[in-house]
């Protein structure tokens, strides 16, 4: 009985392997990379329409 313990205490503390990581690691570069064209796109066409 000790030994089914063991183990269940052995799997609950042992590092998750997180499958879905380079997937939310893609999602972030990319999401990152449009707001910063997006801020870049704004930026200079609120400048272009101060500047004449």
């Amino acid at each position: 009985m000790d030994t089914v313990f063991d183990d269940l205490a052995e799997a609950l503390t042992a590092p998750r392997t997180d499958g879905w990581r380079p997937v939310r690691l893609f999602a972030l570069d990319l999401a990152t990379k449009l707001f910063l064209g997006l801020a870049l796109g704004l930026g200079i066409g609120i400048g272009m329409a101060i500047a004449g």
